[in-house]
């Protein structure tokens, strides 16, 4: 990957990721530690992963839930 094609991957993480905020808001659900993985980031040409981070064990029950 070239650094020209890494900043468009980046700047369409950060447009999923915010969608992904505002979509589990929708559902009443926040997850503090959305984000991009910073590792993933820290390459030459940065290739991100979102990162969804911990949440409580009612968060993810209502998480699965959504989902069903």
């Amino acid at each position: 990957m070239t650094a020209q094609h890494a900043a468009p991957c980046v700047e369409e993480a950060e447009e999923v990721v915010e969608e992904l905020r505002a979509a589990l808001a929708k559902a009443g659900i926040s997850l503090p530690s959305l984000g991009l993985d910073p590792v993933s980031l820290a390459r030459e040409a940065p290739c991100p992963l979102v990162e969804l981070g911990r949440c409580s064990v009612a968060t993810a029950r209502l998480i699965a839930a959504v989902l069903r």
